[in-house]
């Protein structure tokens, strides 16, 4: 599925203007799976993402929409008063315009009214971009996970912040 989103760059404050972080539902996911493809060398499946919005009572996923377009997406699991980050992507020609640390500020401010406290993730080791969005939101390095990815055995850095 191709995404309507142009890639031109727009001016970030006109842009964040633009900008509804909303929960993800079923219709959602054809638009979830192109970003996905395009994001991750093993994108997760329909099924993956429909198995989450329907079956575990622990995730919530959220999408960031542009003018009533899909362009990002953020998921987690909410355990005992923390967040597990499972995923989140921008789709690429909406990439360094803020987009991503808006959809996730957004999903951070939203969990102390939900009891968590704490919110953690994986990133690659190669993946500096992400890792200073990251940095910037207040998460700091708290581990390895040697070989935790799958489709090159890349080390994943566990990172933790307090919300």
């Amino acid at each position: 599925m191709q995404n309507k989103i142009a890639k031109k760059a727009v001016p970030t404050k006109d842009l964040l203007k633009k900008a509804r972080v909303r929960l993800m539902n079923l219709e959602d996911i054809p638009t979830i799976l192109a970003i996905e493809e395009v994001s991750f060398p093993t994108p997760w499946t329909a099924e993956s993402f429909e198995s989450e919005l329907r079956d575990n009572q622990i995730a919530r996923y959220y999408c960031l929409e542009l003018d009533g377009n899909v362009v990002g997406y953020m998921g987690l699991w909410l355990i005992i008063g923390e967040a597990h980050i499972t995923n989140v992507a921008i789709w690429p020609g909406c990439q360094g315009q803020g987009l991503g640390e808006y959809l996730m500020r957004s999903v951070m401010n939203e969990l102390p009214a939900m009891g968590i406290r704490r919110i953690t993730l994986e990133v690659k080791v190669s993946n500096t971009n992400a890792q200073k969005l990251y940095t910037k939101l207040g998460f700091t390095p708290a581990g390895i996970r040697r070989r935790y990815y799958s489709d090159n055995q890349e080390d994943a850095i566990i990172m933790w912040a307090s919300l």
